[in-house]
């Protein structure tokens, strides 16, 4: 079975009287490679689709480079 990355939704197709209801599937790999990025990078998202995004990145042949976004804190004493 494939991996789900967000559950099923709907879609209608068609003008008011002929509508009809489409079930869309979201599986990771039909997922655009940016979307996967962004939902890495939120820090909001959950940690086990975040693994399961890292893990079809990798499957993709993406690498991953890490870098810290924090500025290092200053130690006044050693500026003294």
């Amino acid at each position: 079975m494939p991996t789900k990355f967000k559950p099923d939704s709907f879609e209608y197709i068609g003008t008011r009287g002929d509508r009809k209801q489409v079930i869309v599937k979201n599986y990771i790999t039909g997922t655009p490679k940016q979307e996967l990025i962004d939902y890495v990078n939120n820090s909001s998202s959950k940690p086990k689709i975040k693994q399961k995004c890292i893990n079809e990145l990798n499957r993709r042949g993406i690498k991953l480079t890490w870098t810290s976004t924090k500025t290092p804190e200053l130690d006044l004493g050693v500026l003294k």
